[in-house]
């Protein structure tokens, strides 16, 4: 049965990718560093010091990750706060209330810093439907590592088997599957250069995971596992 939904945030019930894609640019130029569009879809779902400390690597860069952090924040703030076209994707706000209304526990779990998760969460006034937020930036591991959908789904009360994830990054659905929960990859408009194929549900529009269909694929899914185990199949 389900119980929890845990949510990534960036891609998912935002589409801040234009805005950090904006800021990415301005401390790659003040670090006069040129980064390939292969090399940035790689950074999808991963935490900002993660992303940094790669490219440290990969460019052999004498500064700390911790400065390109701090440069990137630095230029995202102003870009966030003068975007009067930035909103809440599409379906997302109905899909929330729809799992509030229904007792769904909402988790969000996503690699952004959690000071702007709560930027976010204060624009869109989201923390009324929310049980927590979890940030991969505060956690040792980022994203396909599966700490972080662990932890989220501890601080949703419920077993992993009882959870599911929305995501939309590779690096995200990997996490989730390694983490043991069902997960949702929604592949929007905003998606690019992302891998689907280990997503256990695949959709376009939050429409089609409403908690009458969801509970209803759950109900299905749980049935063929009993039916597996009673054959020895799992």
């Amino acid at each position: 049965m389900l119980k929890a939904v845990l949510f990534d945030m960036d891609g998912v019930i935002v589409d801040s990718e234009p805005l950090h894609h904006k800021a990415y640019e301005k401390m790659f130029e003040e670090f006069d560093i040129t980064v390939s569009t292969e090399l940035y879809a790689s950074f999808t779902g991963k935490a900002t010091l993660s992303i940094c400390e790669q490219i440290c690597n990969e460019f052999n860069l004498e500064t700390s990750p911790e400065l390109l952090v701090a440069s990137k924040r630095k230029h995202f703030i102003p870009l966030f706060e003068n975007d009067t076209d930035f909103c809440l994707l599409e379906g997302v706000l109905e899909l929330i209330k729809n799992y509030h209304q229904n007792g769904i526990t909402l988790i969000v779990a996503s690699s952004a810093s959690m000071e702007n998760i709560n930027r976010i969460f204060k624009r869109f006034d989201l923390d009324q439907y929310f049980k927590a937020k979890l940030s991969g930036a505060d956690l040792k591991e980022s994203k396909p590592h599966p700490e972080i959908f662990i932890n989220a789904a501890k601080a949703s009360g419920c077993s992993v088997s009882e959870c599911m994830v929305i995501e939309d990054s590779t690096n995200g659905i990997l996490a989730a599957k390694a983490a043991g929960i069902y997960c949702v990859g929604y592949n929007s408009l905003h998606s690019k250069s992302q891998d689907y194929s280990q997503a256990d549900l695949v959709i376009q529009e939050f429409s089609e995971i409403t908690y009458a269909k969801i509970c209803s694929l759950f109900y299905k899914l749980k049935r063929v596992n009993r039916y597996e185990k009673t054959i020895g199949l799992i």
